[in-house]
């Protein structure tokens, strides 16, 4: 499937849940305090950060569509701080004061990128405080209504919410928390994360039983669908009354800090399908931009132009890095629309032109290129205690992003022949000055009746002679 960007001007989303302040006080510490054994910090800087169901509004409004927010704040300068700064980037505020409670606050207190104390400023609200939010909003206008969730209390009466939504054919999104759904019954989407979703159903232990349970929480909470995001492995969606699922691998990068990750997939979620996108269209944008938030410090939001730009020089959705389970899923769907499978493997260590335009050639020789690249224990056994100067999933991240390469997978064997028996490819192609005979496995894919090629380097180029140099030059004198 390949993604399009839909028009996210004009979507409106309605965001309801619990709403936070996130509140940082930065400054240098050079003593400690003589009344207690403490670092003393001398305050230079202040910062407020929308949290919670905020930060989900203003994602969504950073895409272009109309966002608004609904929840409970007290009457305080927090509430203030937070309508200045959504007001600001467009969100239309929709709160709820409660008198005798604060708004929720997170204070950090931050030395030299260093959190050393953070303090909590909240009172759980009651359920006559979630009556009283729920019973004040409209759902006229909107197009999709998002129950962002963080276990506050402000959406101890979301059943409501979903009932009129559903009545008025408006899609319910949920970004649950805790341990029973049973609240969330009736929704469209829910979207846990794979810790969330096995305290729920319980542990998995592979993808049939991660389908199976997701497939039988659907049916009893009577929900469209269910989106599970798994972190490096991707997301997987299931929807009621259609077999199988869509398995969106990572768009893998360098991971800087996942604060704020779940906010914006949700929050992209809704503003696509506000837009007019349809399901699995929704979540490929929403796996896209997960993937561009994760390379981003601190809570961050996601535009349009840059969301425009990944997906033009984006992939399709199916790719990119895999388990063997997942792989195989892949490669069901891919042989079934009679595409020719190259398969090809190594340590991958240094990518370096040699590379590339190897992994160019071999992706000529059909229509998908899996690259299996040896486990970083794996490689110590193959060359030496010094290697790999690149960790597997550094590797796996740069493989992912070349144009050339459709799955990515990492194997804990010295040979790739256990994974050439469990997927056999069509063709296996390996770089260097080999005869077919001396291809690792050509035994294996000749029996099942493939193909081996032999393709050569560019430049003469190998990742050990790349080390070498480096050390030689580093012996040097100056």
């Amino acid at each position: 499937m390949q993604l399009s960007m839909p028009r996210f001007d004009q979507g409106s989303v309605l965001v309801v849940g619990d709403v936070m302040l996130d509140r940082y006080w930065q400054g240098d510490t050079g003593r400690v305090s003589p009344e207690a054994p403490v670092p003393v910090v001398n305050v230079q800087a202040t910062d407020d950060r929308p949290g919670g169901a905020s930060n989900v509004a203003m994602n969504i409004a950073a895409l272009g569509a109309a966002a608004n927010l609904a929840g409970l704040v007290g009457n305080d300068d927090a509430a203030a701080s937070l309508l200045d700064s959504l007001s600001s980037v467009g969100v239309n505020c929709l709160f709820t004061t409660v008198a005798d409670k604060p708004t929720i606050t997170k204070l950090r207190v931050v030395s030299r990128q260093q959190q050393l104390l953070r303090m909590d400023f909240e009172k759980p609200f009651s359920e006559q405080d979630s009556a009283s939010l729920s019973h004040s909003l409209s759902l006229d206008g909107v197009q999709v209504l998002l129950l962002s969730d963080y276990a506050k209390g402000s959406l101890q009466h979301c059943q409501s919410l979903i009932a009129s939504a559903r009545k008025k054919k408006i899609p319910v999104l949920v970004d649950p928390k805790g341990h029973d759904f049973e609240r969330y019954r009736g929704a469209t989407l829910l979207t846990p994360n794979l810790s969330e979703f096995e305290a729920v159903v319980g542990s998995c232990q592979s993808e049939a039983e991660l389908v199976s349970k997701g497939q039988d929480l659907l049916n009893n909470l009577e929900l469209d669908a269910l989106l599970i995001t798994r972190g490096e492995q991707g997301m997987t969606l299931l929807q009621a009354n259609k077999e199988g699922e869509l398995h969106l691998p990572a768009k893998a990068r360098e991971v800087f800090d996942v604060t704020g990750a779940g906010d914006t997939v949700i929050a992209v979620l809704a503003a696509s399908i506000a837009a007019g996108s349809d399901l699995p269209m929704a979540v490929g944008l929403a796996n896209v931009a997960a993937g561009m938030v994760v390379a981003k410090l601190g809570t961050a939001t996601i535009s349009a132009p840059e969301l425009r730009q990944a997906v033009a020089a984006g992939q399709e959705v199916e790719c990119g890095v895999v388990n063997e389970e997942q792989l195989v899923l892949s490669l069901q769907a891919a042989r079934a629309r009679g595409e020719k499978l190259v398969f090809t493997n190594g340590c991958f260590d240094i990518l370096h032109a040699g590379h590339v335009g190897y992994l160019a050639d071999a992706r000529e020789l059909g229509n998908r290129l899996i690259v299996a690249i040896n486990s970083d224990e794996s490689v110590s056994r193959l060359k030496g205690p010094s290697r790999p100067i690149n960790p597997v999933d550094r590797r796996m991240a740069v493989l992912a992003g070349l144009s050339a390469v459709d799955w990515v997978l990492s194997f804990p064997d010295d040979t790739p022949e256990r994974l050439l028996e469990l997927i056999q490819p069509d063709v296996l192609v390996k770089g260097g000055d080999y005869s077919e005979e001396q291809v690792v496995g050509w035994e294996i894919v000749k029996g099942y009746g493939g193909e081996v090629k032999v393709l050569s380097f560019f430049d003469n180029c190998s990742t050990t002679a790349i080390v070498e140099k480096v050390i030689a030059d580093a012996d040097k004198p100056a």
